[in-house]
């Protein structure tokens, strides 16, 4: 394999201000002999200088079109939007979060421009675990319940009530839909502030571990409807923690559970951008986050971890970057060839679909990858 050039361009969607490689992610590819495009101040949100770049071994470049341009591989962290459509180039490797089973549009693009799309969350190892999904899913659990706490604030449009309560009077009831990364670190951080926490789930062994670890502090309860509802309506905060890898979230929580919450009372989809698994749910941004429906706060951010760059920034590079290295080392077809994981998160490729469960959620036929 040639040495390949690698892309890191600035984010672009709203109030993100995370960055898809960091310097010292710049240094290992560098040693290895790749270059490294970085266009210029794509870091400054996450704290990271264009000289700590320069310095690592990168070649700032000005131009975001010439970042596209020259790059083999673009490694950057959320999907691209509509300005960036026409810089994608057939053949291309794009290694990013792409959630495809909510943009349909750009999942036509790809297919269109025949782009290698390689998506951080469907990358998935032997034993079912998402480990590019894993350090953003932590961070947005944990965000999860500090929006949502705040959100209940009276003067934020919330029936004032406070998670941890006080003596003598009731806590704040946290309803967490999905025992998965989101979930129990939603759970973490709920139950730290004091709330009284029922954490949902059909897998009973994930039930089984959070009442383990937990000893008695949560509440769990298996996820059929009559309990779901029953819960999601007596809930002060409603987190929407649900992940099917690939494909679009199911609608679990209705508008007629919404409808019968108490106003006042506060909504996160972290499923948001699979396309939520609440039905009232539609992606808001860091500069608009929320909107109310039936007297519900609804904050449906879809890039929550680009509120805390520097942290998001660093978990995320910290996983991502042995698969960067793969990609580099080998090129797609035989790092997909060695490591099924990395197979697993190509998503389109020739101007096909080759992830079943993204191919279901376009409304595309299956095509396997080449053996």
């Amino acid at each position: 394999m040639r040495p390949m050039r690698i892309g890191v361009p600035t984010e672009i969607k709203t109030k993100e201000f995370r960055v898809g490689m960091t310097p010292a992610g710049v240094a290992v590819l560098s040693k290895l002999g790749h270059q490294v495009l970085v266009e210029a101040g794509a870091g400054i949100g996450s704290g990271l200088s264009d000289e700590e770049y320069q310095r690592a071994g990168a070649e700032l470049v000005g131009d975001r079109a010439e970042v596209w341009g020259r790059a083999d591989m673009v490694v950057k962290v959320k999907e691209p939007i509509a300005p960036e459509f026409a810089l994608m180039r057939e053949g291309q490797i794009l290694f990013t979060y792409l959630h495809l089973a909510a943009a349909q549009e750009l999942g036509a693009e790809l297919l269109r421009r025949k782009v290698a799309g390689v998506a951080y969350e469907t990358i998935e190892t032997e034993d079912g675990k998402l480990p590019l999904l894993t350090p953003m899913s932590a961070v947005a659990g944990r965000m999860s319940v500090q929006a949502g706490a705040s959100f209940l604030e009276k003067e934020r449009g919330g029936k004032g009530i406070l998670l941890g309560g006080v003596p003598g009077v009731r806590r704040g009831r946290v309803c967490i839909i999905g025992g998965g990364i989101v979930g129990a670190n939603a759970a973490r951080v709920a139950i730290g502030l004091g709330a009284q926490v029922t954490v949902l789930d059909i897998d009973l062994e994930v039930l089984a571990y959070l009442d383990d670890i937990y000893e008695g502090r949560i509440i769990t309860a298996y996820s059929d409807p009559i309990t779901l509802e029953e819960t999601v309506e007596k809930s002060d905060l409603v987190v929407g923690a649900v992940l099917v890898a690939g494909a679009r979230a199911p609608r679990l929580v209705t508008e007629a559970m919404v409808k019968n919450m108490e106003a006042g009372s506060v909504i996160v989809d972290v499923a948001v951008d699979q396309g939520g698994c609440v039905e009232t749910c539609r992606p808001t941004t860091h500069e608009d986050p929320t909107y109310v429906v039936h007297g519900v706060t609804h904050y449906c951010v879809a890039n929550m971890p680009g509120a805390v760059p520097r942290t998001s920034t660093f978990a995320l590079t910290n996983a991502t970057m042995p698969y960067v290295r793969s990609l580099a080392q080998k090129g797609l077809e035989k790092a997909a060839r060695d490591d099924a994981a990395i197979a697993k998160g190509i998503n389109t490729l020739r101007g096909g679909v080759t992830h079943p469960a993204v191919a279901e959620a376009l409304g595309q036929p299956y095509t396997p990858l080449p053996v």
